[in-house]
């Protein structure tokens, strides 16, 4: 395992038409509480601004706060612009209502581990962490 040299890098981001971002909000301060440098981009992001936003800001994670059920759509989606854009080595992550077949799936796909609403904040910055300590060149 790595020691890193600064801040691990992580985007928060709603997208689609989801209005509802306090539990995006909660974990954007818990990340940063953890030491980590957030960058929250805001409602109703499209996967190609999330993308964009992630090569703009060199992020180690992204993080996908999705209620709205249209979460089989959201992640492939964004995992397949990540690939397309060479963040191969970039950590695709995030939480809300999604069932765990779904979760499944989307792990299978290449989706990071994915969070259900009372997830305790240290445990999802403690993943966040690990991982990019296991992936990321620092």
């Amino acid at each position: 395992m790595q020691t890193l040299n600064r801040p691990i890098r992580v985007l928060v981001a709603k997208v689609g038409l989801d209005g509802h971002d306090r539990g995006a909000k909660v974990i954007a301060t818990a990340l940063r509480d953890a030491g980590m440098e957030v960058i929250y981009t805001g409602l109703r992001q499209t996967p190609e601004m999330v993308v964009a936003a992630a090569l703009q800001e060199d992020v180690d994670a992204i993080g996908i706060s999705i209620l709205s059920g249209a979460h089989m759509t959201v992640f492939p989606k964004v995992k397949a612009l990540m690939n397309e854009k060479g963040l191969t080595d970039v950590l695709l992550t995030g939480g809300g209502i999604i069932p765990d077949e779904d979760m499944q799936q989307l792990n299978e796909q290449g989706v990071g581990k994915l969070f259900a609403p009372g997830t305790s904040t240290a445990d999802i910055a403690g993943y966040i962490t690990e991982w990019v300590k296991e992936h990321r060149e620092f």
